[in-house]
Formats: structure tokens, sequence, C-alpha cells
């Protein structure tokens, strides 16, 4: 029999990540893997979705005309309108899965990923070495393009603009702004503002249905006691699961020492978190870090187990009424998914 696992602890992790790794993480998260058109059920009560897949289609149409077959192919379509895309749609339609599928669907030289991580790589490696990197490149996919930072939606809007200019196409998903109290609410016209100049470049696709989410926050992320995840934690690694252990508190303090474009290597390598003494927070820093980290974690599908307090149910009543009400909302959907072994539906 082979020996127990050490238990790991996340606060032990400072990794350091080269702009080279950032751009190697810059696909889509694993569960959509195989996302596709097909695989994306629209719902027949909300056609704006059936349609949101045609026009992602017409969008992709100028990459099957560049592919080989002569100058008079039938195979040839007209290249497309505009070089850009943005779906625009409430909570929980569906929006990252099509993302994705349009990134399954481009040749070549493509990247797929969420704001921050593209303003970490601009961060690894600076601004221009970063043109340099992307230039070339067939499709930028970004996926929740945040609208509450003016400075760097001024720095991805410049990138963008250097990229479009040489032929790059960019399709882009967007988050909610800060103080647009009804989640589900539509963003377009927002996103089309912060952008400014480039705003002409992108076509908006509509897509209506239903908030998935809203239904999977009825529940309640599960929670042990202190003495059951200390047994769940030594069972595991006797059978050789890779577990981490820390407080809850270690953990906070922790991750505001990493950026959080690193947490995806604080990470790696787990089978499953171990959290104790988990409470609820009060300060929005440490929320917004909670939520990145829960982002990380749910994209590598690492289960977690905790005491204290339900993690679902960590964010005060300050924050669910606030700016960022949407993004608690993911990360509760989410950590009750990651506590009850369940996935939820995807946007």
């Amino acid at each position: 029999m082979s020996p127990a696992r050490p238990v790991i602890r996340l606060t032990d992790r400072s990794p350091s990540i080269t702009g080279a790794e950032i751009a190697a993480e810059l696909v889509p998260p694993p569960q959509f893997e195989h996302a596709s058109f097909e695989s994306y059920r629209p719902d027949p009560n909300y056609p704006s979705q059936l349609e949101a897949v045609e026009a992602l289609h017409e969008f992709a149409g100028v990459w099957r005309a560049q592919r080989p077959g002569g100058f008079f192919s039938r195979n040839r379509k007209p290249k497309a309108a505009l070089p850009g895309i943005y779906l625009d749609g409430g909570f929980g339609v569906g929006k990252t899965h099509l993302l994705a599928a349009l990134w399954h669907q481009a040749p070549g030289r493509k990247y797929f990923g969420t704001f921050i991580e593209y303003t970490a790589l601009v961060g690894a490696l600076g601004y221009a070495p970063t043109v340099k990197l992307l230039t070339g490149t067939q499709l930028i996919c970004i996926d929740e393009f945040e609208l509450d930072d003016p400075g760097d939606t001024m720095l991805m809007t410049r990138l963008l603009g250097e990229l479009m200019a040489t032929g790059t196409q960019v399709a882009a998903t967007s988050n909610t702004p800060p103080n647009a109290l009804g989640e589900g609410r539509f963003a377009a016209s927002d996103f089309l503002r912060e952008i400014q100049a480039l705003s002409a470049q992108f076509r908006t696709i509509r897509i209506d249905g239903l908030d998935y989410r809203r239904r999977d926050v009825e529940g309640s992320a599960v929670s042990v006691d202190d003495d059951a995840l200390g047994r769940m934690v030594a069972g595991m690694g006797e059978k050789g699961e890779r577990v981490s252990l820390d407080t809850f508190d270690g953990l906070m303090a922790h991750l505001a020492t990493v950026h959080p474009s690193k947490y995806v290597k604080v990470i790696d390598a787990l089978d499953v978190i171990a959290l104790s003494g988990v409470h609820e927070l009060h300060d929005q820093t440490d929320a917004l870090r909670l939520v990145a980290f829960i982002d990380r974690v749910y994209d590598a599908e690492i289960p977690i187990i905790a005491s204290g307090f339900p993690l679902s149910e960590v964010f005060d009543e300050t924050m669910l009424a606030g700016g960022y009400r949407k993004k608690y909302l993911r990360a509760m959907s989410r950590l009750i998914a990651l506590t009850t072994g369940e996935l939820p539906p995807h946007d």
C-alpha cells in the first residue's frame, strides 16, 4: 500500500508566472473543450438564441472562405462585414458556450481568455511585446470584458484596435457594469460606449433567455463540521488524492499577496481543496478576490469541502445589493456546484 500523500497548504504556494505561461493558458476552460454550435441547445421560447447561433455561423464564414479550394471555389464566402462581434445577453444564457464554440471554429492561431487574463499578459510582458505576440492571430475571444476599470478598459481597447487593424477578429462578452443592479440587464450600450472608437467595428448580438443561475443559487453550499473535515482530508490522503487544507482566513490573507493571474498555479495539480472556519465576508476587496479564485477553481473542476459557514453564503447583504451583485451570484452558483459535485448550466 502506498503511503498517504502529505496535506498541501495553498498558503505555501507563491508562484511566479511568465507571459508565455499566461498565453499558453488562453484556451477555453475544460468544460468547454468540446463546445460547438451543435451542442448548444437554443430555447424555442427565445428565438434570439437560435438567431445568435446563425449570426456566429455567418461571422465564421470568412474562415471557411479561406480554406483551400481555389479562388472560384463554391466554398468561398464573403468576408464578414465587421471584424468584431459582441454577445449581449442576460445572466446564464450560454454566452461562454457560444464564445468557445466560435473559438473552436477558427483556424490557425487563436486565444480565449477572460479580460483579467489579457491584462495580466500585458502586465507580465509589457504592452509592445504583447502586441507582437498577438499580431497575426486569427481570433481573440474575451469572456467577461470588464467595464468597471477605466484604465484597463482603455488599455484593452488600444490593444484590440492595433490587432484588428492587422486583420485579427475579436469576439467578446461582458460583465454588467457596477451599479447595474439588475444582473440580467443587457449591457451592449455600456460596452460600445466604453470601447469608443472601436464600437463601429462590432456587431452586437442580443441573446434573450432564462436566468438559469438564479435557480441554482436557491440551494446552498454543503458545509461539514471540523472533525468531519479532518477525517475526510485524512481519508483522501490515504487514497493518494492530492488535497490541500487551509483556514479560510489564511487563504483570504494569502490571496491578497498573489496576483489573480497566478491563482491558476496556486491550485495546480490538486484533486480537492479543503477549507476550515469559513465565515461571512464584509470587505468587498476580499470578496472580489474570492470570486476570482473560485472562477479558477471552477474552471479546473476541483471539488471543495469546507467547515463553518456555507461558502455560498459568505457574501453579506450589502454586497448582494450592490454593483457587483452579478459576480457574487455567479460565484454562489459555482460554490454550490463545487461543494455538491454538480456542475450548473454554463453562461
